[in-house]
């Protein structure tokens, strides 16, 4: 089973609310009468929902089905806690003797 790698938290990742940019355009159809900064912030707002979909692709498990991810996430907690018994195991057999410093 191979490793799955944490995406990286960036700064665009912290800011991915849409609602400013709905607002922002909502304001400019208030004052702008010719529509091109309105076009501006449609822009924005495309732009941003793009790279959320990109995001979202790029996200780990996103190709598994929720049962596929369910069945990953079941073997490995197994794994977890058969490693967790080998550990107590071995550290209650004490085969070591550490010679104490004087």
């Amino acid at each position: 089973m191979a490793a799955v790698s944490q995406p990286r938290m960036e700064k665009d990742d912290e800011d991915s609310s849409l609602l400013p940019l709905v607002h922002d355009i909502i304001k400019c159809m208030d004052k702008d009468k010719d529509g091109q900064e309105v076009h501006q912030e449609l822009t924005k707002l495309k732009t941003k929902i793009q790279k959320a979909r990109e995001q979202i692709s790029n996200m780990p498990g996103i190709d598994s089905s929720p049962q596929e991810q369910q069945q990953q996430l079941a073997t490995l907690r197994e794994q977890v806690h058969t490693k967790n018994q080998l550990l107590q195991k071995y550290k209650s057999l004490c085969m070591f003797d550490v010679p104490k410093a004087s």
